[in-house]
Formats: C-alpha cells, sequence, structure tokens
C-alpha cells in the first residue's frame, strides 16, 4: 500500500505512531499502578496537595521512561483515588467494581477514594474503616473532617450510616446495595 502514496504522503504514514498492543498497555498500566504504590509510600503524601503528588508523579515516570509519558492530570486523579482506597487489581470482582467506579464519578473528586474505600469494605464484608483511614483517604489528618464527608454523603444520596447495639458504624452504599460489616470510628 505505501508504494501506491506519493512520497509525501508515504512520509507522513510512516510517521503516524503504532497503536500499542494490549500487552504494551497492560504493562503500562501496571506501572503507573507501580509508580502511584510508591508516592502513597510515603506516610505524608496522603496530606499533600494533588499538584505535589502530580508533580512527583510525572518526575517517576519520566525516570521510568514510562511508554507514551505520564497520564494527563484527570487520569491521575482518578488512579490516585483508587489507589487511596487501597484497591488491588484482581482482587475484586470487575464487573462489580466497575458498578462502584461508576457511582463514584458522580462524587467530587476528593471523595470519590473514600467512597471506593467503604466500597472495598463492603465487598469484602469488612468492617466499616474507621475515622482515621477516612480521613487518610480524603487526605486529611481530621477525624472531625472524615465524620463530616460521611454526613455529606449521606446528605447527597450515596450512602446512609447507621450504627448497631454497641455503638459501632454500618455504612450501607446505597445504590450498590452493599453494607459493611458493624466497625469502631474511633479504630486506627
Amino acid at each position: 500500500m505505501l508504494d501506491q502514496l506519493s512520497s509525501a504522503e508515504r512520509a507522513s504514514a510512516e510517521d503516524v505512531p503504532q497503536a500499542e498492543s494490549l500487552l504494551d498497555f497492560g504493562e503500562r498500566e501496571q506501572k503507573i499502578s507501580e509508580i502511584i504504590a510508591g508516592i502513597l509510600e510515603d506516610e505524608e503524601a496522603a496530606f499533600q496537595p494533588i499538584a505535589t503528588l502530580y508533580q512527583d508523579f510525572q518526575v517517576r515516570c519520566r525516570i521510568s521512561k514510562l511508554a507514551g509519558g505520564a497520564p494527563d492530570l484527570q487520569t491521575f486523579r482518578e488512579k490516585l483515588s483508587v489507589a487511596r482506597a487501597g484497591v488491588e487489581k484482581g482482587e475484586m470482582d470487575d464487573g462489580a467494581w466497575a458498578q462502584a467506579e461508576l457511582i463514584a464519578s458522580e462524587l467530587p473528586e476528593d471523595m470519590r477514594g473514600v467512597y471506593l474505600l467503604l466500597a472495598k469494605a463492603a465487598i469484602a464484608k469488612a468492617p466499616c474503616p474507621g475515622n482515621i483511614e477516612i480521613a487518610t483517604a480524603y487526605g486529611t489528618r481530621s477525624p472531625g473532617r472524615a465524620r463530616w464527608l460521611l454526613s455529606h454523603m449521606e446528605e447527597r444520596g450515596f450512602l446512609v450510616c447507621a450504627t448497631d447495639l454497641r455503638g459501632n458504624r454500618i455504612v450501607t452504599l446505597t445504590d450498590l446495595g452493599w453494607q459493611t460489616a458493624p466497625g469502631d470510628e474511633a479504630a486506627a
């Protein structure tokens, strides 16, 4: 086909990069996840502004020679939310998790990680995360801010908080019908 094109058309056709294979895409996504996990290994990363984390991410992508360069800021924010929720690929049913991510996408970016953290606990039938864990996923150290966040999400209809007879918090994700096991909100 190239021999039927003019020399100018042939040069431009040869300059067009070929699409990445699915294997390359999978390796790229794995590398991005590893870079974000590396950033979050620093305990202070949970409390840094997104701009600072993204700048660090871009540098790490260049250092690792990530094919195609660093993803844009929006993609980074989405992947960071999932990473902050502590979700490992293959750990969840893909269909159920995709549904949780879809609902989380309706929330402001800074709240998505908290919703996904709660979804992870509900899928696993694990205890509801404590205020400190929720606050960290939100990017703050304030347990009061975590309580505010849950009540704000409850007011918007994303979840319902209840307590059992022992005073442990149970969160039900209304759109999914999933519920966490009772958990101590003061747990570290």
